[in-house]
């Protein structure tokens, strides 16, 4: 039997399954993107009061990252999808029905439980389905498939919050993670016929099995650096969508909330289209992977530089959108970060790992959604200080990331090699 799994069609259709479950996800997540403002005043909140809906629920995501990395390893992917499925919706509805801002905040937590949930057990569902090779270009798809839910966001769950009001909006938005549950329940398999992983051992449970995943997996310097390229990489863009881009168009630039919607659709387009240029990229040129970070953070750098610093009260609409397209690549160079954790890990670690990398991003836009709420209160509002935030963040991670690269790079060389001997030395 062939120790790769043979992809084709039947594995882009169950795969297909774990994506949508993704997409409705992403577009439960961000959707308080588009409704901030309104959230402010239906629940009488202040900046930092508002900033906290999004720092729980990413707070909550990060921490579940390595539980459920370990669960997708133990139970399989279709159980911890339907999991998520079943968290994220409740809390959708949960979100839908809040009439005060503690029911808001804890239907918001049980959402990033369950969105937790869903991206690396996707990426855990398509190694299973899919051979390794295919690795760069199928994280990139998840996640350009996952950023059309903020599409939903940007362009509908706007226009119905504003034609139909809060409570109808949110309800009707939670109906899709009932949809998708159905589906999964009827059609997912965790893998192929006859590529079914190897049963765990009795020494695969257990709280010191836990532990030594966990250290196994930290201890590659391929999954340090891929966390952290995940954490320099994806925040700016995440904190934008998630929270403070619709405020900062609108009351910072002072642009229409039509205007700063469509920028927000732009963002979403860029990373799109860069997505599938990355993968084509790194499925070929495996090189290409840390040249693609750094070089993403500097042209994030550089346009939040542009803009903040821009002499007038308001920077031109020109220079918005070349803002607002390059952090499009913030998704994008942030899936180079599973990119090296997934040849420095074994099959039967892919998960704990890829939760490891997965906090990264999620630790850095916490951080920064809580940095520019309180700034701002400070500040009485001034954007440009608060924003600023984003550049410490960055300088960190670009730290960790020069630091760590080299080390990487040779630890992948050795393995590489050792699995051509092994390859060509086969036992009779």
């Amino acid at each position: 039997m062939s120790a790769d799994p043979p992809g084709g069609c039947r594995a882009v259709a169950v795969w297909g399954i774990g994506v949508a479950v993704y997409f409705v996800a992403i577009t439960y997540r961000t959707s308080l993107g588009v409704a901030g403002l309104d959230a402010a005043e239906r629940f009488h909140i202040n900046a930092s009061a508002l900033s906290t809906f999004s720092i729980l629920q990413l707070l909550v995501y990060a921490g579940m990252q390595i539980p459920v990395g370990l669960l997708v390893d133990r139970l399989g992917p279709k159980k911890v999808l339907t999991l998520g499925v079943v968290l994220y919706t409740v809390g959708q509805f949960g979100f839908a029905l809040s009439s005060s801002y503690a029911m808001a905040l804890g239907s918001r937590a049980l959402l990033g439980c369950g969105d937790a949930m869903t991206f690396i057990t996707v990426l855990r569902l398509g190694s299973r389905w899919f051979p390794a090779r295919r690795g760069p270009m199928i994280a990139q798809v998840a996640a350009l498939v996952g950023m059309a839910g903020n599409l939903i966001s940007t362009l509908i769950l706007a226009r119905f919050l504003h034609s139909f009001g809060w409570t109808p909006t949110f309800a009707a938005s939670a109906v899709g993670g009932i949809v998708v549950l159905i589906v999964l329940l009827l059609f997912l398999k965790d893998h192929p016929e006859g590529f079914e992983p190897p049963p765990s051992s009795a020494g695969h449970t257990g709280a010191g099995f836990v532990r030594r995943q966990i250290a196994d997996a930290w201890r590659e310097p391929g999954t340090r650096l891929g966390m952290w390229v995940h954490f320099t990489t994806q925040f700016p863009a995440m904190v934008f969508l998630l929270l403070w881009g619709l405020p900062f168009l609108v009351e910072a630039q002072g642009l229409p909330r039509g205007t700063a919607g469509e920028l927000l659709t732009l963002v979403v387009l860029s990373n799109m289209v860069v997505g599938l240029v990355f993968g084509q990229i790194i499925a070929r040129h495996h090189a290409a992977r840390t040249p693609l970070a750094l070089g993403t953070v500097g042209a994030t750098a550089l346009m939040w530089g542009l803009v903040l610093a821009w002499p007038a009260d308001h920077a031109p609409m020109g220079l918005l959108v070349v803002l607002c397209t390059v952090l499009g690549a913030c998704g994008p160079a942030s899936m180079i970060g599973f990119d090296f954790a997934r040849p420095a890990n074994p099959p039967e670690r892919q998960g704990t790992a890829s939760g490891i990398v997965n906090m990264g991003g999620f630790t850095a836009s916490m951080t920064t959604l809580l940095a520019i709420g309180v700034l701002l209160d400070a500040t009485g509002d001034n954007y440009r200080i608060a924003f600023a935030s984003i550049f410490v963040l960055e300088a960190l991670g670009v730290a960790q990331i020069l630091r760590l690269r080299r080390r990487a790079a040779r630890r992948e060389r050795e393995r590489l090699v050792v699995s051509r001997v092994e390859a060509v030395h086969v036992p009779a």
